[in-house]
This record gives structure tokens, C-alpha cells and sequence, in this order.
């Protein structure tokens, strides 16, 4: 692959309007289209501000008419904001393009990044992103019976209107599976564009005004959180940089097999 470089576009009191970023995404984009410049990873924090991909459900939106910015990666609504470390990797993938390799190579760095701070993460098949499993469902709650969980029988139950004890913010105290870094991509003309964010140390509760992901049995989680201490966005930044740059650098960019039909 070519070489990688990193840009940080800003943190904390630098931290960077989500239109400046994607606007920044589209130049950059271009370059790299153009061979004028090499793969590039943009690091940077957003102020609060919530983003929501094509296939959001206008029921998975914030309640009291907050302002969404509508964007065109896949996935669905999240939250973005101080404490969450956002990254946007804009590379140039071989074609016909492997969309699915590239979100496991992020997954993959991410999963290396908490590993290495003592936490351990995985994947949830059909649901995107890097996950802090929680307990089976008959040891959370004390060992109670979870036959009157009113999400079990309810794909529509919304969270938001019964009480904290369902927020997304509060999976980790309920032992449920929670989600620590979101992914959502796009990729144009053969190169990417959006990508993911990792709680570092943001107040999750942001997170409740919404369906994160449009997932309505599961929650978020943050590094700060999962390992009872305080992390930054500064220190991390290296770590993250270094697991993309081990990952990326070693995969074998090979274009996504097509399976032509078999002549008859």
C-alpha cells in the first residue's frame, strides 16, 4: 500500500464543526482520487452534534426536534462530540472495492487499541463496529428472570420513553452488550470517505436522546468507563494511530471476488 499519513485536524477547545470536517473529507478525498497526495487518516474531535446515515428511521431520531446533520455514509443516527475520538480514513481501495475488509480492518485496529489498555472487545455479527460484550441474559440483574423486559416482544420499544433504567448510557450497569466505537463508511470512486469514532471519555448520555445505530436492545460504553479510570483523547491518539497504521500497512489490498454464475 502506499504510505499513510495522519493529519490532526483538532482536539478539545480545537475541536472541529462537523461541516469544516466533511468538507475537509471531500478535498481530501479528491486528492487521493487524483494520486495527488497518499492514503490519509483525519483524527479530530466534533463539539456535540448528532449525524445520520441513509438508512436512519425518522423514529430513531431525537424526540425534541434537535438538529440532525443528514450524511451520505451508510449506517444509521449517532452522536458525536467531546470525549469521542473520530476518525476519518480516506483511502484508495482496489476495485471492485471490499467494502466489508475495510470495516474489519478499523475494527480490527480498534479492537488492538482497548486491548492494549486492558480491555477486552470483539465483533457482533450483523451489527458493525467494536463491542464490550455483556453478560448472558440470565446472570444480569442479579440473576432475575428477564421475562418482563418489554424489549423482547416489542421491536418498537423506545427506550427514551421508560425511564433510565433502559438508556443506551446505562448498558454497561445493566451487564448488556455495548457498543465503545461506531463505523460508518462510503466509498466513492473507489476511495473512502467517513469512518469511525471511539469513546474515549465523552458523557454517554448524549447517547440517550437517540436509537444509537438503531439498536434498541444494546447501549454504548466508553474506555473511561469499561476500565473505572481517566483516560484522554491525547493519550490514545497514538495508540489508535499506531494499531490503523500496523493494520493497514500489512493487509493484502486485493479487489472483492465476483462469483460469475456457472454456464449452463
Amino acid at each position: 500500500m502506499s504510505d499513510l499519513r495522519f493529519v490532526h485536524m483538532g482536539f478539545g477547545a480545537d475541536a472541529v464543526d462537523y461541516q469544516e470536517a466533511w468538507d475537509e473529507q471531500r478535498r481530501v478525498h479528491a486528492a487521493r482520487f487524483a494520486d495527488e497526495i497518499p492514503d490519509t487518516v483525519l483524527l479530530l474531535e466534533h463539539p456535540p452534534v448528532y449525524t445520520a446515515g441513509r438508512r436512519t428511521e425518522p423514529s430513531e431520531r431525537p424526540l425534541d426536534g434537535t438538529p440532525v446533520i443528514d450524511v451520505d455514509r451508510g449506517g444509521k443516527i449517532t452522536w458525536h462530540g467531546p470525549g469521542q475520538l473520530v476518525g476519518y480514513p480516506i483511502q484508495k481501495l482496489p476495485r471492485p472495492v471490499d467494502v466489508i475488509a475495510h470495516v474489519r480492518r478499523l475494527e480490527e485496529a480498534l479492537i488492538r487499541t482497548c486491548a492494549e489498555y486492558g480491555l477486552e472487545t470483539t465483533r457482533i455479527e450483523g451489527r458493525s463496529g467494536v463491542w464490550v460484550l455483556g453478560d448472558p441474559v440470565e446472570q444480569r440483574l442479579g440473576g432475575l428472570s428477564l421475562d418482563f423486559d418489554p424489549r423482547i416482544a416489542d421491536e418498537e420499544f423506545d427506550p427514551r420513553l421508560n425511564g433510565p433504567e433502559y438508556a443506551p448510557s446505562n448498558a454497561g450497569q445493566r451487564r448488556e452488550d455495548r457498543k465503545i466505537a461506531a463505523i460508518g463508511i462510503r466509498v466513492a470512486k473507489g476511495v473512502t470517505m467517513h469512518g469511525f469514532a471511539l469513546n474515549v471519555n465523552p458523557d454517554n448520555r448524549w447517547f440517550d436522546r437517540i436509537i444509537p445505530c438503531g439498536i434498541r436492545d444494546a447501549g454504548v460504553a466508553s474506555l473511561a468507563n469499561e476500565l473505572g479510570r481517566d483516560i484522554t483523547i491525547e493519550e490514545v491518539v497514538p495508540v489508535v494511530e499506531r494499531h490503523l497504521r500496523e493494520v493497514m500497512a500489512n493487509a493484502v489490498l486485493e479487489p472483492r471476488v465476483i462469483e460469475k454464475p456457472a454456464a449452463v
